[in-house]
């Protein structure tokens, strides 16, 4: 092989896992995490899979089912670390580990997806509350330490710290990765949606950033709100935040002009913004509404759904706008 083949070569498979993981990093994490009740385990052995698969795929060429290939690959480190350790979990899942092992065929069966199962292990009340959402963001979206702390303005060193505590309890404590029951799952929904919006938020800071994931992370986090009102339709909180980040998504491609330079809300062209996500986000706040249980995101979403009237050739209502912000400053002071 020349020098400029192996160099195409290496940028294919560099190329093609950096999709698998922007695509599959969190499905991977969350599906590896609940098998063995390990997150850090989890990451350690898919991050290795990682860099087998830079090592290998130069030479043998991306495997036409790259998510396959990584989780044999993160469950073969994982089990080879267990045995090392001499641990019952080697003993436990060895055998089940051997029989979903498959190669590239076109047999593959569907991952089952348990990102929602893991952010809610996240939110667990074993897990002290400041580490809820920094946890969900850096296991279920692939968030880095530094990129967290600067969301939560800590410094990058005391954050890390502080998710490899929690990660420790998950293992620790045994917390199970499962939906919680109706009884538990309100005191533990309000961290996954500040989670969900979080990783929303630093999307769209991350919007034309050096990583490429800003539109992927927004995609990921109005997928997770979807499954959210359906787990939970009786949360209006849950609702609110969907008809929020839809009506923001909406004016997406108003929001940059051709040189890339931010334009303002009130300077954009409504007529670029999406009718249909923004009819979409109304009838989630219509839902949040008939609920009758005000909160945070509820209030947000009604702030951009009053000037969300442009699309349709009304002026933006300033005095309801007023208003919904004297109220969101009650809610979060």
């Amino acid at each position: 092989m020349t020098a400029s083949a192996q160099s195409s070569s290496h940028e294919q498979a560099r190329v093609a896992a950096e999709r698998a993981a922007r695509a599959s990093y969190g499905r991977l994490v969350a599906y590896l995490a609940a098998q063995w009740r390990d997150v850090a385990a989890a990451e350690d052995a898919l991050s290795e899979a990682f860099a087998s698969a830079l090592t290998r795929w130069p030479e043998t060429g991306a495997p036409e089912h790259p998510e396959a290939w990584l989780l044999t690959a993160a469950r073969r480190k994982m089990l080879d670390a267990a045995r090392r350790a001499k641990t019952r979990a080697a003993a436990q899942n060895e055998r089940a580990l051997m029989d979903e092992e498959y190669k590239d065929g076109s047999d593959i069966p569907d991952i089952p997806d348990k990102r929602l199962e893991l952010m809610f292990a996240c939110a667990h009340p074993a897990i002290e509350p400041a580490s809820r959402a920094p946890l969900m963001l850096q296991t279920v979206l692939g968030l880095n330490a530094e990129k967290i702390a600067a969301a939560f303005l800590v410094k990058p060193s005391a954050m890390a710290q502080r998710l490899v505590r929690a990660k420790t309890k998950i293992r620790a404590a045994g917390i199970p990765f499962e939906r919680p029951s109706a009884d538990d799952m309100p005191a533990r929904l309000d961290d996954v949606l500040r989670a969900v919006y979080a990783a929303f938020g630093a999307a769209w800071d991350d919007m034309d950033g050096a990583d490429g994931r800003g539109g992927e992370l927004v995609g990921e986090a109005i997928w997770l709100a979807r499954v959210i009102v359906q787990l939970a339709p009786q949360s209006a909180e849950a609702w609110g935040l969907l008809g929020l980040m839809l009506h923001c998504e909406a004016r997406r491609a108003a929001r940059r002009d051709a040189e890339g330079r931010y334009i303002p809300l009130t300077e954009q062209d409504a007529v670029l913004w999406s009718r249909d996500m923004i009819t979409e986000a109304e009838r989630a706040l219509a839902r949040a509404a008939a609920l009758k249980s005000m909160g945070r995101f509820q209030l947000e979403a009604a702030i951009q759904s009053a000037h969300a009237r442009r699309a349709f050739g009304l002026e933006p209502d300033w005095r309801a706008i007023a208003l919904l912000y004297d109220g969101l400053v009650s809610f979060e002071p």
